[in-house]
Parts: structure tokens; C-alpha cells; sequence
């Protein structure tokens, strides 16, 4: 981290500075563990961590740095930190090359700054611009067994590995956070471990390339509970499915080994959940993408699956719009998504990220045609979505209840991820606690969402 001498933090009337750090974490759920682990960290040192920029003695700004809207949003609140409060570090993606030297120029006041996953950069800044004056004491300043989280109780993610091994043109990612680094298979269980007896009830698996876990360190025995487990994903799965709690998989690659998953999803013992980035439908765009799997592999193994595990959901996002993309090309994309039927889609049209290899690419394609296109894929996904939620009206499902208010409550089925897919309605409903099991019959449901009446 590079950092300006900010000195010793002033005091007003003789009295102590406030220590505690205000924190502001954008971009994806990898990130937003980056967060958790310092926030932890600096929990166990003695910081009292604040919502609020008026009592922080300093704020970290956790940014993100993948496409140029999210670079502009960290911008902005590292702007607003500064006005604020005025003492402010930044970390994450933004934190390197280019993009540093443009939060420098744009925030000359800020404290220091790092790239991602700098853990102990972060802390060693923190430490020399708002130093820490007592050592914490065990019976005061306590700390859950789960860490300081940023997400509700009941719901924590669970990073498996750093980085990433693919050279996907219009990703920056690499780069950024470098080639794939998998934290050994015991490390990834007792922490699942901890968070289940501190009660988490549902477990979000996150990586760059979850397929890969493990291929880094050649597969390498661990040990956990004193028996062997390989760094593998079925491993994983197989040690993650003995804690009774819900486990989702996100970022999951169709590669062959993810056939192994699928009956273990058939039996209860993993939500039959897939979140699988696949982002195109013709071969074509993807040999232009450099992205690895074929289409037609793709849809016979999604065929598959469904025969093994008919309640499987699978979750996808896909780019409009790349350079190069034909008429012809997109309406492949088109009768991809027809034949695949995926239950929930995200669909973003291509923008250039400085950096990134498909910037050099020829035939970029005209924004209005993307935004044209776009249109009329999210068309055709909206009316397989609200088919596919149709089929669940008087069905009983079990829900995972997120929200209670005076109104009513929120919460999820087995097919829906926290804030990226649906939730289900239930107006009224007041009697239950964030983190329980119900089960309720299914009334209605849109494109998005289910209700319960």
C-alpha cells in the first residue's frame, strides 16, 4: 500500500481520538469476504467498526474495478467518504496499475491505497494512521466465532480460492487478482464448520472458477476431523453437505466433473442450485471470447442433469452485443436460451473495460444494436422465467425467511440466491425470525418473484 505520512490522528480539548473504522464495500461477494476479513481482523485488534462517517476516525473504500460504471460508483463513494469525513483508505480492485494512479489524480487526499485482497496492507495502514492506544481486552471486546460479516446472520459466503486461471478476452479479472490460488480443503471446511455452529443456516460457495478448486495445488490431501479429504470441488461438496445447512454453488464452469455434483443435489444433500457464467450461446463468440466449454457439451450436460435432478435451477449470465457479434451469431444466442430453458438469467450488453484483450478486437458493435439486442433477450428470458415460476403455484415449498417487518416477510426457496435472484412475498406474515425454515404453499408468482397469500 502506498500511503501519505497522515501522522498521528488529532485530538480536540485533549481528548482521544475516536478509534473506530467506518467501512464502504462494493463489487462482487468475493470482495465483500475481502471486507469481512479485515473488518474481523481489525475487530480482534481493539477497532470498533461504524456504520457511520461522522464518529470513523478513518473509512476504507473496498472497490471494484470490473466494468467502467462500477469503477465510476467507487469513484464516487471514495468522494463522498472524503467529504464526509476526510480520512479515508481504498483497497480492492481499483487499487492497482491505472486505475490507482486515476483514484490518486481524482482524490488526491486519500490516505493510501491497495489492491485486492491485501489483507495485511490494509491493516499495517490502519494501524499507522488511527493507532490503536489499549490492547483489547477478551472479555470486552468479543468477537463472534463467525467473524465480523457483512451479510445478515443467517447467510454468510464461503470464498474457496483466490484468482483465476482462464485468459477470457473481455475479462480483467487475472490481472487483477492473479492466477488461481486455492486455500487447502481443511482451511475451507473448518471455517464452513464455524460459521454452521454459529448459525449460519445457508452457505454461498464463491470463487472466480469454483470447477477449478483444487487443480493448483494438484489435488492435495488435507485433513478435516482428523480424516483425509483431497482439495477438490466434489471433496468439498461431499465435507460441505455433512453440516445440514444449505450450500449454493456459485460460479460453477460445466466442466465433465461437475457431473459428479448432480446426485448429490438429487439427494438433498446440496441445493439443487447452479450458477454457471456461461455468456454466450454460439461457439463462435466464445472462441472470440476465449472462454472454455462448447455450447453443444453445454446443453446435452444441462439435458442431463435435469433427467438426475429435475428440481435443478440454473442461473447464468451471458454478454450482448461482444465485438464481432453477427446478426446470425446473436440469433444463435437466441435459440441457445430457448432450448436451455435456464430459470434465472443476467444479460449485460459488452462494454469496453480499460485493459481488457477484446478491446483490440475489430467490428465493435453499434449501441443501439446492443441495446436492441439486449432487449430482445431479456424479452425471451422474462417469458421462460415467468413460465418456470408459474409451474410452482400450489406447490409447497420451503423457504428460507430473510426479512420480517410490520407489513409482513421475505424470503427465498431452494432456487433463489440472496440479491441476484427472486424472493417470495409474504404480506401479512409477521410471526416469524430471519433465518428460520418455513414451508408455505405458492399462490402467485411473476417473472421474478412468488407469493404467498
Amino acid at each position: 500500500m502506498t500511503h501519505s505520512n497522515a501522522g498521528t490522528p488529532s485530538t480536540e480539548g485533549g481528548e482521544k481520538v475516536v478509534e473506530k473504522v467506518g467501512f464502504i464495500s462494493l463489487g462482487c461477494p468475493k470482495a465483500l469476504v475481502d471486507s469481512e476479513r479485515i473488518l474481523t481482523q481489525l475487530r480482534l485488534e481493539g477497532y470498533e467498526i461504524t456504520p457511520h462517517y461522522e464518529d470513523a476516525g478513518v473509512v476504507i473504500v473496498n472497490t471494484c474495478g470490473f466494468i467502467d460504471a462500477a469503477k465510476e460508483e467507487s469513484l464516487e463513494a471514495i468522494g463522498e467518504a472524503i467529504s464526509e469525513n476526510g480520512r479515508v483508505l481504498v483497497t480492492g480492485c481499483m487499487g492497482r496499475g491505472e486505475d490507482a494512479k486515476t483514484i490518486r489524480a481524482r482524490h488526491p487526499k486519500v490516505l493510501g491505497i491497495s489492491g485486492p485482497a491485501a489483507y495485511e496492507e490494509v491493516l499495517g495502514t490502519v494501524r499507522e494512521v488511527l493507532p490503536h492506544r489499549h490492547q483489547p481486552d477478551p472479555l470486552v471486546d468479543l468477537i463472534p466465532a463467525q467473524g465480523v460479516k457483512l451479510t445478515p446472520r443467517h447467510y454468510a459466503y464461503l470464498k474457496i480460492s483466490e484468482g483465476c486461471n482462464h485468459r477470457c478476452r473481455f475479462c480483467i479479472i487475472p490481472s487483477i487478482r492473479g492466477d488461481l490460488v486455492s486455500r487447502p480443503i481443511g482451511s475451507v471446511m473448518d471455517e464452513a464448520e464455524g460459521l454452521a455452529r454459529a448459525g449460519v443456516r445457508e452457505l454461498l460457495v464463491v470463487s472466480q472458477d469454483t470447477s477449478a478448486y483444487g487443480v493448483d495445488l494438484k489435488y492435495q490431501t488435507d485433513f478435516w476431523q482428523g480424516r483425509p479429504l483431497k482439495s477438490n470441488l466434489e471433496s468439498l461438496a461431499s465435507g460441505l453437505s455433512e453440516l445440514g445447512i444449505w450450500v449454493r454453488l456459485h460460479y460453477v464452469y460445466p466442466y465433465p466433473h461437475v457431473d459428479a455434483l448432480i446426485p448429490m443435489m438429487a439427494e438433498g444433500k446440496l441445493l439443487p442450485y447452479i450458477d454457471m457464467p456461461l455468456q454466450h450461446g454460439a461457439q463462435s463468440v466464445l472462441q472470440r471470447m476465449k472462454r472454455p466449454a462448447a455450447t453443444e457439451k453445454t446443453l446435452d450436460r444441462i439435458a442431463r442433469w435435469r433427467d438426475l435432478c429435475p428440481d435443478l435451477t440454473i442461473r447464468s449470465t451471458f454478454i450482448v452485443g461482444y465485438p464481432g457479434e453477427t446478426e446470425a451469431e446473436f440469433e444463435t444466442l437466441l435459440q441457445f436460451i430457448e432450448t436451455a430453458q435456464l430459470d434465472r438469467v443476467g444479460c449485460f450488453q459488452y462494454s469496453a473495460v480499460k485493459g481488457a484483450a477484446a478491446n483490440e478486437l475489430p467490428d465493435p458493435v453499434p449501441e443501439e444494436i446492443k441495446a436492441d439486442r439486449w432487449e430482445q433477450f431479456m424479452a425471451l428470458q422474462q417469458s421462460i422465467s415467468a413460465s418456470k415460476l408459474q409451474r410452482k403455484v400450489g406447490t409447497t415449498q420451503q423457504i428460507l425467511i430473510d426479512t420480517v417487518s410490520d407489513e409482513g416477510s421475505t424470503g427465498r426457496t431452494r432456487a433463489d440466491a440472496p440479491e441476484i435472484d427472486g424472493v417470495v412475498h409474504l404480506p401479512g406474515v409477521t410471526e416469524f425470525q430471519p433465518g428460520e425454515l418455513v414451508e408455505a404453499e405458492i399462490t402467485d408468482a411473476d417473472e421474478y418473484d412468488l407469493w404467498v397469500s
